[in-house]
């Protein structure tokens, strides 16, 4: 890391950030990207590069970004490895939301004149399909279309500082699980932040390791990545469920947006539960007042589990470029994390 300099492009998605790293300037090795997380984790050169791009001084503790990998074959464009504060996620939807704008922007993918161009990422997960939407010059809307999703346990009960609290447990890419917020005494709302971090993590914790967090095909992708607390807003005007959450996913980290896979996860729970039913959308909301649109687009089984294809429909915007470099000299190195 020393002799590198690392170049960035930066993105919201609804608020939250990602950090778009095309030339890593370390060898992340694999035939597939989900090779290559794995490689990721016990590769000390891989995982300083990501605590340089995500700890302070030149990140923070909810910073969020990607590596540009090798796609797993010739049907997708690229692929791209996760990271975080505290490691290399499973799935990102508002990362891949990201991605497809980055790559119709920089020509990366070649622009549709249809207005329509669809961007395939391999993530960890599996294969995700991105269509950016586009008027003229202008994006004006991405659809995430993920690997499917599927509840996996329901009223599952755990003991919290806070009380026993309920959750379901559902796949979106990673496994959540599935707070109503109220029934903690909480709010999905600034206000209630840290006792959201705090309960969010004490269920991420006490499941994470349970027969509720195992996938049921590739154990590459168990344990808890995040708890989804939510309101329940009742019905919109249109007739749509209209909830709004905060995803408090890692150890701690909050998610300004909506959350692209655990609104994924959450699509699966409501269609499971018949409170978001076909030709349906889902309207939700972020802690920060973002919004994303999901809706069903198709059913299937997966192992055994009744499972949907769900689509969610966001937008992203490049805040900026940055050149990233470690002085040799520097005490702090790769920096600090303060939670």
């Amino acid at each position: 890391m020393t002799s590198h300099q690392v170049l960035t492009t930066d993105y919201h998605t609804g608020g939250e950030p990602f950090r778009v790293v095309p030339e890593p300037p370390v060898a992340i090795e694999g035939a597939t990207v989900a090779e290559r997380r794995m490689f990721a984790i016990g590769n000390p050169d891989v995982d300083n590069l990501r605590k340089l791009l995500c700890f302070e001084p030149r990140g923070h503790a909810d910073m969020y970004g990607g590596f540009i990998t090798p796609p797993d074959d010739e049907g997708a464009h690229f692929g791209v490895l996760f990271w975080h504060k505290d490691g290399f996620s499973t799935a990102c939807g508002h990362g891949s939301i990201a991605l497809a704008v980055w790559a119709v922007q920089t020509g990366r993918v070649a622009r549709d004149t249809s207005g329509i161009t669809t961007v395939v990422i391999d993530v960890p997960s599996g294969r995700v399909t991105l269509r950016v939407h586009t008027a003229g010059e202008q994006i004006t809307g991405v659809d995430f279309v993920n690997v499917p999703s599927y509840r996996l346990a329901e009223r599952v009960t755990v003991a919290t500082s806070y009380g026993d609290v309920v959750v379901d447990v559902a796949y979106g890419g990673a496994i959540y699980a599935h707070l109503d917020a109220a029934s903690a005494g909480l709010a999905v709302a600034p206000e209630h932040y840290s006792d959201l971090i705090a309960i969010g993590r004490e269920v991420k914790w006490a499941l994470n390791d349970s027969e509720h967090a195992r996938h049921p095909v590739d154990d590459r992708l168990s344990g808890i990545y995040g708890t989804i607390l939510y309101d329940d807003l009742g019905i919109d005007e249109n007739g749509n469920p209209h909830q709004r959450n905060v995803t408090v996913f890692a150890d701690g980290q909050v998610d300004r947006s909506p959350c692209g896979s655990g609104t994924c996860s959450r699509v699966a729970v409501l269609a499971a539960t018949g409170h978001l039913k076909p030709g349906q959308i889902l309207v939700h909301d972020s802690i920060v007042g973002t919004r994303f649109h999901a809706r069903v687009v198709a059913e299937l089984a997966v192992d055994g589990y009744p499972a949907v294809v769900a689509e969610v429909t966001g937008k992203a915007y490049r805040t900026g470029e940055h050149r990233f470099e470690l002085n040799p000299g520097d005490d702090l190195g790769t920096g600090f994390v303060l939670r």
